[in-house]
């Protein structure tokens, strides 16, 4: 078997940590995620599932454990190069699409590549060929106001997958749709996901979706299972 491309080792965090009221969000969470492997974790919310995915993405530290991406270990880089781990191997959806209101769908997809110092008509090209992938290609030009929430989502989705990134996070990224908008875009993450040969670790509370990945863990006390 490879080297996983992402590993979480004995991850803790806890909130007002040495106070009356610290609450142990995290306690020894481990993971392994393989190259291609696409990973559900279901939890009720408060259980820690997105500080779980901002300490897997480099957006937070854990008070313990190591994350180690792409046979490296993040736990002691500089914020500079977290940074550019992040920016370059991550991918991220959230619940609510994030899209910049002022650009377009095209442009929301060029402008985190042109950050990573791609040229701008590959970044063009790119951005389009995404859109095309998840079947919104027809909305480039249009701006995130005048898209449908199953568009916005898709739309982030591909900025997501800009960078080409080592690995996708996705917190709840359907949890604002209604079923079937919810489930043709599911459809569509899955379908670049597995094109691309991408490894994603999903947040979600919907079975169904879940059912259709790798594998699902539950996060229960702290701790994955």
């Amino acid at each position: 078997m490879s080297e996983p491309v992402l590993v979480l080792e004995g991850i803790g965090k806890t909130y007002n940590k040495g106070a009356a009221n610290a609450v142990q969000v995290l306690g020894g969470v481990n993971l392994s995620l393989q190259r291609g492997e696409v990973v559900a974790v279901i939890a009720p919310s408060g259980a820690g599932k997105s500080t779980l995915l901002h300490i897997a993405g480099l957006l937070d530290s854990a008070d313990a454990g190591r994350v180690i991406l792409g046979g490296e270990d993040m736990t002691g880089l500089s914020d500079r190069k977290r940074t550019r781990a992040r920016r370059g191997d991550i991918g991220f959806v959230y619940q609510f699409h994030h899209l910049l209101p002022e650009f377009s769908a095209l442009e929301n997809i060029v402008l985190p590549q042109l950050a990573n110092g791609v040229p701008e008509p590959e970044a063009a090209k790119r951005a389009h060929d995404l859109l095309e992938k998840v079947g919104v290609a027809h909305r480039a030009t249009h701006r995130p106001g005048t898209l449908s929430g199953g568009e916005q989502q898709r739309v982030a989705v591909c900025r997501a997958l800009a960078n080409a990134p080592k690995v996708l996070l996705a917190d709840e990224p359907t949890g604002n749709l209604d079923p079937a908008t919810a489930d043709a875009v599911f459809a569509a993450l899955m379908d670049l996901v597995r094109t691309t040969g991408l490894s994603a670790v999903i947040a979600t509370h919907n079975l169904e979706l879940a059912a259709r990945m790798d594998r699902t863990l539950n996060l229960k006390g702290g701790r994955l299972i």
